[in-house]
């Protein structure tokens, strides 16, 4: 008999906490900038860092208020700081701007000892691999922010171009100059 009245007890007492959170969620949000949720939808969404940001959300935030330059993420390159530039009305000069090579990261199975430490770091899950087991590494994954290089005490982590295949070549869109004072 008590055990029936425990449980109805503990339901009741749960439906009653769900139902005031639930109301607390719609009465206490909190509206974030349009501006600000569409800057982080164009990020690249990996918390990589490269950027000096935590994530790519105080990023988008940044950039927003006019704290970063629209060249603040390397991984997005010159095409993403462009389309910030457009979004957010910026006057963009790219002359100074390199685009980043494509680096990928890549285990040398001779040295790795299967320590871990890579894996824990990587910010999109790219490094595959079991304790005490060789490590690999997922290329189409991996955004080359350099934190596992970093972290590997045997360093058997390192940089490498991208090779060319069919499956990943693309061709290099044009830059046209545009003179001043031509209608296009």
């Amino acid at each position: 008999m008590y055990v029936f009245y425990a449980i109805v007890s503990l339901t009741g007492l749960g439906l009653l906490l769900g139902l005031l959170l639930g109301i607390a969620g719609k009465y206490l949000k909190v509206e974030s900038s349009p501006i600000v949720d569409e800057l982080e939808a164009m990020l690249p969404g990996s918390q990589c860092g490269q950027c000096g940001f935590p994530g790519c959300r105080p990023a988008a935030e940044a950039l927003a208020e006019g704290k970063a330059p629209a060249t603040v993420c390397p991984p997005g390159g010159s095409t993403l700081a462009e389309q910030i530039a457009a979004l957010l009305g910026l006057d963009l000069d790219l002359k100074d701007v390199q685009e980043p090579e494509l680096l990928v990261a890549r285990v040398s199975e001779a040295t790795c000892t299967g320590c871990t430490r890579c894996f824990k770091v990587c910010p999109t899950d790219a490094i595959v691999g079991a304790p005490k087991q060789i490590h690999a590494v997922v290329a189409d994954a991996c955004i080359a922010c350099k934190r596992c290089v970093e972290v590997c005490p045997t360093e058997c982590l390192q940089m490498h171009p991208i090779e060319v295949t069919l499956r990943n070549w693309r061709w290099t869109k044009p830059r046209v100059p545009v003179a001043e004072g031509v209608p296009c």
